[in-house]
C-alpha cells in the first residue's frame, strides 16, 4: 500500500533529471603565447630548465632548504589571520553551494494531525436542534511548491553555485601561495637588513680608525685638518646607516611577524644572507606556457567563468514554462487506535504550470546581464593568463641574467677592497693624498651595499618564480582535491 501512495512523489523526481540550457562552455584560447619568450636577457638558465617538472610538482618545504626559513613558514600557515579569513570564506561558499544542490530535490514532510469536534445537526422536522462530535485523524508524506526542472533552470543554478565554490577554493590555494612567497620574502628582507647594519657597523669602526689616523698624523705636522675633516664624512655616512639599517631591521621584524602572526623566535631568523650556502632549490620552468593554466588564480578565473556560463542556461530556462508541484500520501482514520492499521488511503496531487507572458523585459534584460557578466569573466579570464604570462618572463628574465650580475658585483667589491687598501697603504706612506684614500673607501662602501642588494634580488627572484609559476601546492593539494570531489554531484 505504502509503495503505491509514494507513485505520487516519485514521479518529479524522474522528471528532473533534465539538460541544462547553459551554452557549452569552451575555454578561451589565445591569450597569451604558447612558449616562454627567448632571448638574450633569458640566457642561459631558462633554456636549460627541466622539461617534464613544473614548480607545482615542487612541494614547498623541498623548494624551501634552510630549515629557519621552513618553520617559519609553518608557524605562518597555522597563524596567520589573512588565511583564517580565506578559509571561513571558503566553508562559507561551501555552504551557499549546498543551499542550492537542496533545491534540486523535493523536501519531503512526514506529519501526522488528527481534529475531534462538535456540530450543530437538527431533525428531519426541523424543530429540535441536536449536536453531534466528530473526529478524524491522518499520517501523511508530503511535498510542497516543488519545481521540477524541466528546462534545467536550478540545475543551472546549481552549476553555478558550484563553479563560485570551487573559485574560491582557488582563491584560497592562491593565498596559501602568497602566503608562503611573501613571508620568505619578508624573511630575506629581515636578513638582508642585518647585513647592511653589519656593514654600516663595519665601515663605521674603519671609519673610525681612520679618523684615528688622521688625527695623529695631523698633531705630528704631516696632514692637514682637511684630510681629518674628509675621513669624518665617510665615518657620519656610517653612523647615519647605522641608525636607519637598525629602524628597518626593527620594522622587517613587525612586518614577518604581522604576517606569521605570532612572534618569531631570533633562532629562526638569519643574522645575514648567505655567501655560498643555497637557500632554495632550483625553480623547473619548462619551455611550455601552458603551465599557468594550472596557477591557481587562473583556476579562479575559469570557474568564475563556468559559473557566469551556467548563469546563461539559468536565464534562458526562464522563458519556459515552469512546473510546480504540491502533494501527499497518507492514511487517514476516523480512530486514532486503527490509524496505521486499517486506516484508508489518501492522497493529492496538485500540479501547477505557469507560462511568463508579460513581465515588462525582466526575462529578456536578465539574460542580456547573464551575457553581458559571461564576456565580462572571458575578458577577466584573459587578462589573468597574461598578467600571469608577464610574471614569470619577468622572473624568467630577471634568472637569465641574475648569476652574471652576481659575478660582476663580486669581482667589482673584490677590486674595491684591494682599491681602498693599496690607496690606503700609498696615504699612510706618505706617497699620496688622503682624497685617493677616502674615494676608494667609498666606492667599496657602495659595492658591498649593492652587492648584499643583488644577493637579495637573487633570492627574491627565486621566490617569485616559484609563486609566480604556481609553487608550493603539492602539500595540501590531496587534501584540497578530495574537499573539492566531495562537493561535486
Amino acid at each position: 500500500m505504502w509503495n503505491k501512495n509514494f507513485v505520487a512523489l516519485a514521479i518529479p523526481l524522474l522528471l528532473g533529471a533534465c539538460a541544462s540550457m547553459a551554452p557549452s562552455y569552451e575555454r578561451p584560447e589565445g591569450a597569451a603565447p604558447a612558449n616562454w619568450p627567448t632571448g638574450a636577457a633569458y640566457a642561459p638558465t631558462a633554456g636549460a630548465v627541466d622539461q617534464q617538472t613544473t614548480a607545482a610538482d615542487l612541494p614547498w618545504r623541498s623548494f624551501i632548504l634552510d630549515e629557519r626559513l621552513r618553520k617559519v613558514v609553518e608557524l605562518a600557515l597555522v597563524n596567520s589571520r589573512d588565511l583564517r579569513k580565506t578559509l571561513a570564506n571558503i566553508e562559507s561558499a561551501r555552504a551557499q553551494y549546498g543551499i542550492q544542490r537542496a533545491a534540486q530535490w523535493p523536501t519531503v514532510n512526514a506529519g501526522v494531525s488528527g481534529s475531534r469536534s462538535r456540530s450543530l445537526t437538527s431533525t428531519s422536522s426541523g424543530s429540535d436542534n441536536t449536536s453531534a462530535q466528530s473526529q478524524s485523524y491522518s499520517a501523511e508524506l508530503s511535498l510542497s511548491s516543488y519545481e521540477v526542472d524541466l528546462f534545467g533552470r536550478v540545475r543551472s543554478l546549481t552549476d553555478a553555485e558550484l563553479q563560485t565554490y570551487l573559485a574560491t577554493e582557488e582563491g584560497g590555494r592562491a593565498t596559501r601561495i602568497s602566503l608562503i612567497a611573501e613571508t620568505a620574502s619578508a624573511w630575506l628582507t629581515l636578513a638582508a637588513d642585518r647585513s647592511q647594519l653589519a656593514l654600516a657597523q663595519s665601515t663605521q669602526e674603519s671609519a673610525q680608525r681612520a679618523m684615528a689616523l688622521t688625527q695623529r698624523r695631523l698633531q705630528a705636522g704631516v696632514t692637514s685638518r682637511v684630510d681629518v675633516r674628509q675621513a669624518e664624512t665617510v665615518y657620519q655616512q656610517a653612523r647615519s646607516d647605522v641608525a636607519s639599517s637598525t629602524t628597518a631591521v626593527a620594522q622587517d621584524r613587525n612586518a614577518l611577524e604581522l604576517l606569521v602572526g605570532s612572534p618569531v623566535a631570533d633562532a629562526l631568523l638569519a643574522d645575514a644572507l648567505p655567501v655560498a650556502e643555497q637557500w632554495f632549490a632550483d625553480v623547473p620552468a619548462g619551455l611550455s606556457s601552458a603551465v599557468l593554466l594550472q596557477r591557481p588564480d587562473v583556476l579562479q578565473a575559469e570557474h568564475q567563468l563556468k559559473s557566469a556560463n551556467a548563469n546563461v542556461g539559468a536565464a534562458r530556462a526562464k522563458f519556459f514554462p515552469k512546473l510546480s508541484l504540491t502533494a501527499s500520501a497518507g492514511v487517514a482514520s476516523a480512530a486514532l487506535s486503527s490509524l496505521f492499521s486499517g486506516g484508508a488511503t489518501i492522497w493529492t496531487l496538485a500540479p501547477t504550470l505557469s507560462l511568463p507572458i508579460f513581465d515588462g523585459g525582466s526575462n529578456r534584460a536578465n539574460l542580456a546581464y547573464s551575457e553581458a557578466q559571461k564576456s565580462l569573466y572571458v575578458s577577466t579570464y584573459e587578462l589573468t593568463v597574461q598578467t600571469a604570462f608577464k610574471e614569470v618572463a619577468n622572473a624568467l628574465a630577471r634568472r637569465g641574467t641574475m648569476q652574471e650580475q652576481l659575478a660582476a658585483q663580486t669581482d667589482l667589491v673584490a677590486a674595491a677592497a684591494d682599491s681602498y687598501r693599496l690607496a690606503n697603504a700609498r696615504y699612510t706612506k706618505g706617497v699620496d693624498t688622503y682624497l685617493n684614500a677616502l674615494d676608494a673607501q667609498r666606492t667599496l662602501y657602495s659595492a658591498e651595499q649593492n652587492l648584499v642588494s643583488t644577493r637579495q634580488t637573487a633570492l627574491d627572484n627565486q621566490v617569485t618564480l616559484y609563486r609566480v609559476l604556481g609553487g608550493g601546492l603539492a602539500d595540501s593539494d590531496t587534501a584540497s582535491a578530495m574537499h573539492i570531489e566531495a562537493a561535486r554531484p
